[in-house]
């Protein structure tokens, strides 16, 4: 049976703009995708055959809805999110560089998934989830932090892997100080880490990859995964380091690149390994099978603009000519 994961946070819609390349004064309509790095990691990984369920909330609003819908169609299971009309489904507007780096604008004062309560969280939907998923953008002082925490202890007493890509997105603090300090609490929960090269400093305080991988497993971290862009992404544990090169593609959009790697990877990965136990004694030539794989899926989607409307199956990423 192919294996499940589930991820928990913010699902919302992103605003892509019709131009590159220009500020957001210069944009003249923004079309509506799904987004939200939870999401999107799960979406990934129902594109490529897996089973995906998604904890969170929605606005009760047609933005709400068009996320069921989306999801539902690419085959995550949505029977764990719940509909509120507390609060809006949250948004976020892009705007894209030429090289296809963007920057968002959020609108989720609060929005509706910061509102997702600890008691929310159903043992029921962890009990047969071999890798929990969770990003930072949803972990400020709001009630969704908790039932991050909830979740997260759940699938610890089971054995299951935790899988934590911090994904910074600065605008939303107070201060980098307070984003640093929930990022460092979370850390210990996790068994996967995946961080940029843009981001490795910021979060462990070293100054390059070896130094920080030795800071993540002192904090019990078992996987770092590091991402370099076109430079390629490496992964380390304890005992073994590899290397894939990224494939030679001119980017388009990178909405949702570093998700759809994530979701690629953990993908792979379940092929092999499906306890946290394992993940210490993965081999050098699995590691790098599973990040050229990830690799691959992302070449394939950064020629689509969006995130989850770029995610190709297997056999569209198998069939991809570069």
């Amino acid at each position: 049976m192919e294996a499940m994961i589930a991820a928990i946070g913010e699902a919302l819609i992103d605003m892509i703009p019709d131009k590159t390349g220009c500020a957001f004064d210069d944009v003249t309509a923004f079309a509506p995708k799904i987004g939200g790095a939870p999401a999107n990691v799960c979406a990934a990984f129902a594109r490529l055959g897996g089973r995906a369920r998604l904890l969170t909330q929605l606005g009760d609003d047609p933005f709400g809805h068009r996320i069921l819908h989306r999801l539902e169609e690419v085959g995550v299971e949505t029977a764990h999110i719940a509909l509120t009309q507390t609060a809006n489904t949250a948004l976020a507007f892009v705007s894209l560089a030429e090289n296809g780096d963007r920057t968002f604008s959020f609108y989720r004062k609060p929005s509706a998934d910061m509102l997702y309560a600890p008691e929310q969280v159903q043992v029921e939907s962890l009990e047969d989830v071999f890798a929990l998923h969770f990003c930072s953008v949803s972990l400020g002082d709001f009630p969704m932090k908790e039932a991050h925490r909830r979740a997260i202890g759940i699938q610890r007493e089971r054995g299951g892997i935790v899988s934590f890509d911090p994904n910074l997105r600065f605008n939303l603090w107070d201060s980098e100080e307070a984003l640093r300090d929930a990022v460092r609490e979370f850390l210990p929960m996790s068994d996967i880490v995946k961080l940029s090269d843009e981001e490795l400093t910021f979060v462990t305080g070293q100054p390059d990859m070896k130094s920080g991988a030795e800071w993540l497993f002192a904090q019990g971290v078992k996987l770092l995964l590091y991402t370099c862009g076109s430079k390629g992404a490496f992964a380390c544990t304890p005992t073994q380091t590899a290397f894939a090169p990224a494939y030679p593609v001119k980017a388009i959009d990178t909405t949702g690149a570093g998700d759809g790697f994530t979701g690629a990877f953990l993908w792979a990965l379940s092929q092999t390994c499906r306890t946290c136990a394992a993940l210490s004694s993965l081999s050098q030539e699995t590691l790098t099978s599973c990040l050229t794989f990830a690799n691959r899926f992302c070449a394939v989607s950064v020629q689509k603009h969006g995130a989850i409307a770029s995610y190709p199956t297997r056999e569209e990423m198998q069939a991809y000519t570069f």
